[in-house]
């Protein structure tokens, strides 16, 4: 195994930005950045033993500067939305920054996807390390999160999030990189086969904010418990929950999820390329989104900006709203206790 840093850029605060690449004795590497502490390249075998590309990156440090996609970035401090940007925590109501439409999104627009994390290599790992002081985008508390990341000579990526703070706040970390696995640059992903270990996932209304209670996905275009392509239902917006989003956004529900225990969330694989990505994770959701709105984004690794449908997101992580929806499972987190959550990238050949 061998890591190698070098200084990718300098952020207008003046902060350096270095990219971290893991390579395996297989050739089969990992670039990392430590502007959002982002996933940069994932570079894995195809059927035929040729090594590509399989994430959706830019190669200059400045496209990852407020790109809309969020891609590879750590979002935070709490992922996904929060309605209207409030939250009472303790008898207390807090307000935070407001930026997707009358909601909070991805811990607002200068979270934590926005900032150059501290670095370093740490074995065969790399750990970024940011301190979020109390108040920022309206976050009650100082809180210190490290993202650490993990390469294995089997091709398994292990993302670890964990975060202490000092006043009680709320925390719901993700990754957000953007797979495909016919390469990056290859087109869209309508012909990519997905399983989700799912059998609920939470209607929203037109903002995305989940109304309250699960719904199963039996005789739904969300139901992937056995396997199928994306692209069957992806643009059939006669089905309401397609039409909000132009396409999959949605929270599923991880059958058999137990705090701290990894479970199977997905399995996404290219018939076309033989490569598989099997999903496990230590959170009770998985928001599945299918890039409908990353037209536009900057120029990526294939020398053009991506249009919308070019990449899937699969991001492992708490129940968007929770802070405002006590009977999904808690995203608070007091002094003296951990946050800690896994999720664990394994690529592979499909057999």
């Amino acid at each position: 195994m061998e890591i190698k840093k070098e200084l990718w850029a300098v952020a207008p605060t003046g902060q350096e930005i270095y990219k971290y690449t893991i390579t395996n004795s297989k050739g089969a590497s990992v670039v990392l950045g430590s502007y959002g502490a982002a996933i940069v390249e994932i570079n894995v075998p195809d059927k035929d033993g040729v090594i590509g590309d399989v994430v959706l990156g830019y190669p200059k440090a400045e496209s990852y500067y407020g790109d809309g996609p969020f891609s590879g970035k750590v979002p935070g401090r709490f992922a996904n939305r929060i309605a209207k940007g409030k939250f009472t925590l303790d008898g207390k109501e807090y307000t935070l920054a407001i930026n997707n439409g009358e909601n909070h999104l991805h811990g607002g627009p200068t979270g934590y996807a926005e900032r150059v994390w501290d670095s370093r290599i740490d074995g065969f790992a790399v750990e970024f390390m940011y301190y979020s002081e109390d108040g920022e985008e309206g976050y009650p508390g100082n809180l210190k999160v490290v993202t650490r990341y993990e390469w294995s000579e089997d091709n398994e990526l292990t993302m670890t999030f964990t975060g202490e703070c000092d006043a009680p706040t709320v925390v719901n970390l993700v990754n957000h990189v953007y797979f495909n696995l016919e390469g990056e640059g290859a087109g869209n992903i309508f012909d990519h086969m997905l399983q989700l270990n799912s059998s609920e996932f939470l209607p929203t209304d037109a903002g995305l904010i989940p109304l309250g209670a699960p719904a199963p996905v039996a005789g739904t275009p969300l139901d992937f418990q056995n396997g199928r392509r994306i692209g069957d239902d992806i643009l059939n917006f006669d089905f309401e929950p397609l039409k909000i989003g132009k396409g999959y956004d949605h929270c599923f529900l991880i059958d058999g999820a137990q705090p701290g225990q990894l479970q199977k969330a997905a399995t996404l694989w290219s018939e076309k390329t033989g490569r598989q990505l099997d999903i496990t994770t230590t959170q009770p959701a998985i928001q599945i989104y299918t890039g409908n709105f990353v037209g536009g984004s900057p120029e990526g690794m294939c020398g053009r900006s991506y249009n919308d449908y070019e990449g899937v997101a699969m991001e492992t992580q708490h129940y968007p709203d929770s802070p405002n929806q006590p009977e999904y499972p808690s995203t608070e987190l007091r002094p003296g206790q951990v946050y800690q959550e896994a999720t664990v990238y394994a690529f592979s050949v499909r057999k």
